[in-house]
């Protein structure tokens, strides 16, 4: 067999180093000889830019970093395995005719509907997680037909992403009841080798089981019913009994607030969420309900630039709570809400201090005030204030919507679009600089917004189940401005792959000027 050079990394901050291979080898045989002993197991690997199955064999000159479970697409893929490891345990345990439908993320986990002629006991989620053991200990192939569909003993799905080579790969998951359906619970990017701790998202499955409703009220299940509606000219009563629902939950929202007699109400969410949008629309609510809230940021609560902390890499850390002035932050709220007159700090991002004197302000004795940041779900923040009077918030695009029963929409990839349309149209950035900061981006979700959603009185779905045929054709075109050369081109792959489900509205001149989705395409009159 004739030797050839390739270019092999771990790491996307790393340097090739060359090495010798042979004609014919695959990429998960590279992977065996020239990494001995990977930090996470390999799950696949991107070659001149594009995510490849570890059975493609190498050719002279490629350049390949292996990826694992910390990596979108490989955490895709390795999801994607388990699912299909977990239908056919299923079908072993209930017969052939049995299925499961894929719902959406909750608890660390996949939340599924098992459709079997009998109703699920914890007996039978017990030989179901046998039955996926006894197949992972196999190491079963995982087969890709001509016709693009994948095939794991004698089960064939169509699948929207590739797979492990063999079911050998997926060594951690975990298999429990949960309410009405079965969790399928696996590693966090975080830590490919362990499963999470348990933690009962129970508001999140509420908020989900709501985009369910909303879903049957609209007749909206898959890409596929989307896709007729938009073909068939469909899409506009959609699109406004969409907002409808949306305006509808907010005013729901205000009136509790109002009849709770909360005066502290405090908002945060994930990036692309459509925070300043929805508080600006509760802001309308509350006061056509009689109420005059004041509106404040916590951006303007930054300590001097100076005390700001750093990150890893030597750079003001303005997502790190300590970064707050938390203590000058609550006794401004606790004044105000004493009905004294407060100098409110407005913070100068040039000078990098707080200046004062221009913002005098005094509320009245049952004026609520609504803040948005961050860390407005953190106790941390808010824990001079009294409970009484706080009210927290927590927004989130939650889809509901899937390609089909086997194959979910991310919601983290539906916050990503919507970013990556925003930061075109309102921050000159393209796709590739979107694209290259979202790991970061997430990394402070991970840390400083998503594990105190639980704490919320409230969830706001932000999601509108039309959003994405109207997203897609500014994000593709953006996307396919990425070239292959350019590292972000695996991911802007991927997306579009993901796109290419769904038909495109091209008119989205009926959407109302106040909707959540003119946050991120433009025309907004709220933001």
């Amino acid at each position: 067999m004739s030797k050839m050079k390739i270019f092999v990394r771990t790491e996307k901050r790393e340097e090739f180093c060359c090495i010798e291979a042979t004609d014919g080898m695959t990429l998960e045989d590279v992977a065996n000889s020239a990494i001995k002993t990977p930090r996470y197991r390999i799950l696949a690997a991107i070659v001149n830019n594009s995510v490849r199955m570890l059975t493609e064999e190498i050719h002279e000159g490629d350049e390949i970093t292996f990826i694992d479970m910390r990596t979108q697409a490989a955490n895709l893929i390795y999801q994607s395995s388990l699912i299909m490891i977990y239908i056919r345990a299923i079908k072993t345990v209930f017969g052939e005719s049995a299925d499961a439908e894929i719902r959406n993320t909750i608890n660390k986990g996949l939340y599924t509907v098992i459709k079997a002629s009998k109703d699920v006991n914890d007996k039978d989620i017990k030989s179901i997680e046998a039955e996926m053991k006894r197949i992972v200990a196999a190491k079963m192939p995982f087969i890709t037909n001509s016709d693009s569909t994948v095939t794991l003993d004698g089960y064939t799905a169509q699948l929207a992403t590739q797979t492990v080579p063999n079911s050998g790969y997926i060594e951690y998951f975990e298999v429990r009841k949960y309410r009405r359906g079965v969790l399928v619970r696996f590693p966090h990017p975080n830590n490919p080798n362990y499963i999470p701790e348990y933690i009962d998202e129970i508001k999140l499955y509420e908020a989900f089981g709501e985009a369910t409703r909303w879903g049957k009220l609209m007749d909206i299940f898959y890409a596929k019913d989307l896709n007729d509606k938009v073909q068939n000219g469909n899409y506009k009563e959609l699109i406004q009994i969409s907002e409808a629902l949306h305006e509808k939950k907010i005013a729901e929202l205000a009136e509790r607030i109002n009849a709770e007699k909360k005066r502290i109400i405090l908002i945060a969410g994930p990036s692309s969420s459509g925070k300043t949008t929805f508080a600006n629309r509760l802001l309308i609510q509350m006061k056509v309900i009689g109420l005059n809230p004041l509106y404040l940021g916590t951006d303007d609560y930054f300590v001097e630039r100076s005390a700001t902390p750093l990150d890893e890499f030597g750079e003001p850390n303005f997502e790190d709570l300590s970064a707050i002035d938390i203590a000058l932050f609550n006794s401004n709220m606790n004044d105000l809400l004493c009905g004294q007159k407060v100098d409110l700090p407005t913070f100068d991002f040039l000078k990098g201090t707080k200046i004062f004197g221009k913002r005098i302000t005094q509320i009245g004795k049952d004026q609520p005030i609504v803040i948005e940041g961050i860390h407005a779900l953190n106790e941390e923040l808010s824990s001079l204030i009294s409970s009484d009077n706080k009210f927290k918030i927590y927004i989130s695009p939650l889809t509901q919507l899937n390609i089909d029963s086997i194959n979910r929409i991310p919601t983290t990839d539906a916050r990503m679009l919507r970013r990556m349309v925003r930061d075109h149209n309102f921050r000159g950035h393209s796709a590739k600089h979107t694209l290259a900061s979202w790991q970061k981006v997430r990394a402070g979700e991970d840390k400083n917004i998503f594990p105190f959603s639980n704490s919320a009185d409230a969830f706001f779905n932000s999601v509108h189940l039309y959003e994405i045929a109207v997203v897609k054709k500014y994000a593709k075109r953006l996307l396919e401005e990425i070239k292959q050369n350019e590292e972000e081109f695996a991911e802007a792959e991927r997306i579009l792959k993901f796109l290419s489900y769904f038909e495109t509205i091209e008119d989205d001149s009926i959407i109302a000027n106040n909707s959540i989705i003119r946050e991120f395409i433009g025309g907004s009159v709220l933001v």
